[in-house]
């Protein structure tokens, strides 16, 4: 086999975690940086969930940057450049203590590596739900950095999110590549799977770190993350 294009998802692929650990702990922190505002826990954990539902349900006519605040400002009235520019700081400084939230895995940079070998073009294609600030932060965990990608997707870069499958569409077209000669690599049976095949990429299930889907159960190739790396290694260098 060889791809013209392989994309990698993040959360749960590349770094290691409990999603939900994760979220739980992540917006503790960000609430204690935006707690200035006056916000209640509670409240303030329904207002994120709302912006990032917006997110989720964006028809393209916007960036999931503009979805999120405007959904999030109305709802709190907070000044949006005010508090944006407080939330870029933290993505850049206290968000590193959600490190502890994740795992290790010092496998990541050596397959983003292999597959940089193998095919053309290479994608960081993680949910765009955070700023590109927050993507850089979490890619260093794992010892990688933007330069390691052709494309990161971000709020402020994409219009889509998974499980969209408009989103890797909107990659390919931007990237000028075909479906069907890319492979998306992901631990989400629905977001990563699911919506990729439906966009016509082809599918590797990482098993380690899986979240699996009753409703879109993956039966096409999957392994371990010492198995993904044996199976970019097989590949074909893509002309």
């Amino acid at each position: 086999m060889k791809y013209q294009a392989i994309l990698f998802d993040m959360d749960g692929t590349l770094v290691p975690m409990d999603t939900n650990a994760f979220i739980k702990g992540y917006f503790k922190l960000l609430f204690c940086k935006l707690s200035k505002y006056g916000f209640d826990p509670e409240q303030f954990g329904r207002n994120m969930w709302a912006g990032v539902s917006a997110m989720v349900e964006n028809d393209g006519m916007a960036t999931n940057e503009e979805r999120f605040w405007q959904v999030f400002c109305q709802r709190t009235g907070v000044d949006k450049d005010a508090i944006n520019a407080d939330c870029l700081e933290f993505y850049g400084k206290e968000f590193q203590q959600a490190r502890q939230f994740t795992g290790e895995n010092p496998l990541a940079a050596e397959a983003v590596r292999i597959a940089r070998e193998k095919a053309k073009t290479v994608i960081l294609a993680t949910n765009p739900m955070f700023p590109m600030v927050g993507q850089q932060t979490r890619m260093g965990w794992v010892n990688l950095k933007p330069s390691d990608f052709e494309l990161v997707t971000s709020y402020e870069n994409e219009r889509f999110c998974k499980p969209n499958p408009r989103y890797y569409l909107s990659i390919c077209q931007r990237m000028g590549l075909e479906p069907s000669q890319c492979l998306m690599i992901g631990n989400d049976e629905n977001e990563d799977m699911y919506a990729g095949t439906q966009a016509g990429l082809n599918g590797w299930l990482i098993t380690d770190w899986m979240l699996p889907c009753q409703e879109h159960p993956w039966n096409g190739p999957k392994g371990s993350f010492a198995e993904t790396l044996e199976m970019l290694k097989a590949l074909e260098i893509y002309p």
